[in-house]
């Protein structure tokens, strides 16, 4: 008996034990649509991506919201009805959908109950084919996105980010570099025709990729070849090239955040030199090893700041790796020479080697529960797309172990043997400061009484 029920749990868990997230159902449609099918662990839903490869950075500094604008006016409505009843349409069905326009690309994402998911794919077709754009569904979305961007964007605000006092110590970075555009894009000068483009050139399956997981039908792939099929495709477009370093930048400069206060931010940005292999895998690993290194230094052993960081990002077409710290405005000489320190001993005698094998294991270990349940699968399958190769996703674990700690010794070097950006980000002035200069300005404001008292008495006598 006891063998029996052993034999039973086996087989109910063999799906479990089956279970490869990294293997995927991948096609093409003749009309160039890609879609990747993968039944999910989680029954009853699915969770649905079209990915649309147009971006921000597609456009020009003076069009770049076009595909902003566009994304909100397909949730305008379609058949002559409204915003709400499109919105009607989605609940009835029980699901629930919003969109997401990136620097590379604009990605609807749905969740659904699995019994609907045809009935949302169709509307999801319907908005992509029939929603009419026109004036006044054009003037609606271009509130909503302006609103978005942080409300109309005022001459003071444009003189403020012309004077780097409107961007993020990053950003401002990147728009001396020429990586960025220097003011914000606008949406008001934005016609109809820019719009009836971007859809015609960009919005064609050839430029798509359907993403589905969870409780798939059994006959979503006959009904995605009779209905999404039959989409045209279009003659692609070139994407622009994302530009490189233009320009030089200030070694060092602080930016004014407010106007009173004792707290800073500072930033020491450097340039990440392109390595030929495991290039994404070895900074990662590299940015969790100055994460542990920063919160010894700075919080352990020097209590400058609770919450020391690093951080990748990509500004235009060059990636930055970032040393970070919150701190009091009179700790800032001492956590910079703390920070020169601790890049001279790396640069000296490298990498911890035990350290480094901890994390390593560290991040091996959080793939097993990085990626859970249907959603989380759909977009690790958005956010991977280029590694998808022959039914496969690349394996990230194999890609982390690959990675050696001479390999990486080698990427810091490359990193911290440059002198790097310095930018500070602080009030104008400090609390400190303001007393003073309070108390100057009632002493001179005594003075002035003091002075006009003794001359009207002179008057007097």
């Amino acid at each position: 008996m006891r063998r029996l029920l052993f034999a039973c749990l086996l087989m109910g868990s063999a799906h479990a034990f089956a279970f490869d997230r990294l293997q995927v159902e991948g096609y093409t449609l003749p009309n160039g649509l890609q879609v990747l099918l993968k039944p999910g662990t989680e029954r009853g839903h699915v969770a649905i991506r079209l990915v649309v490869g147009v971006g921000l950075d597609d456009f020009s500094c003076e069009q770049k919201e076009l595909p902003h604008l566009l994304e909100h006016l397909l949730f305008s409505g379609i058949d002559g009805s409204g915003e709400g009843d499109l919105e009607d349409r989605m609940q009835a069905l029980g699901g629930e959908w919003n969109a997401y326009t990136s620097n590379a690309d604009t990605t609807f994402v749905i969740e659904a109950p699995a019994q609907n998911q045809r009935k949302v794919l169709d509307l999801l077709l319907a908005i992509l084919t029939r929603t009419e754009l026109t004036d006044a569904n054009i003037n609606a979305a271009k509130r909503v996105v302006e609103r978005e961007d942080g409300g109309h964007y005022s001459h003071l605000q444009r003189l403020l980010d012309r004077q780097d006092l409107g961007h993020t110590a990053s950003n401002q970075l990147a728009v001396e570099l020429g990586l960025k555009c220097a003011e914000r894009a606008e949406v008001g000068q934005l016609t109809r025709d820019q719009l009836e483009a971007l859809r015609k050139n960009w919005y064609a399956p050839n430029n798509m990729t359907l993403i589905i997981v969870g409780d798939l039908d059994k006959l979503l792939p006959a009904y995605l070849e009779r209905t999404y099929g039959e989409l045209d495709p279009v003659e692609p477009t070139d994407h622009l090239a994302l530009p490189d370093i233009q320009h030089a930048a200030a070694h060092r400069r602080d930016l004014m955040r407010g106007w009173v206060g004792d707290g800073a931010k500072l930033h020491w940005l450097f340039p990440e030199p392109m390595l030929d292999d495991q290039h994404d895998e070895t900074y990662d690993l590299l940015k969790d090893y100055l994460d542990w290194a920063l919160y010894r230094e700075l919080r352990l052993r020097h209590g400058l700041s609770y919450g020391p960081w690093s951080e990748r990002e990509v500004l235009g077409g060059v990636g930055f790796l970032s040393l970070n710290a919150d701190l009091e405005r009179e700790d800032l000489p001492e956590a910079e020479q703390v920070l020169h320190d601790l890049t001279a001993r790396l640069l000296k005698d490298g990498l911890d080697p035990a350290a480094f094998a901890r994390l390593q294991q560290a991040a091996v270990a959080r793939q097993a529960w990085a990626v859970q349940g249907n959603s989380a699968l759909a977009d690790y399958y958005w956010s991977a797309s280029g590694e998808y190769a022959n039914g496969r996703f690349s394996d990230p674990v194999k890609r982390i172990k690959a990675v050696s700690l001479e390999q990486t010794n080698q990427a810091m070097r490359q990193v911290l043997k440059q002198p790097g950006y310095w930018r500070i980000e602080k009030p104008l002035l400090s609390y400190e400061a303001l007393n003073w200069i309070g108390a100057g300005v009632l002493g001179l404001i005594a003075i002035v009484l003091i002075g006009v008292r003794g001359y009207r008495k002179r008057i007097a006598q």
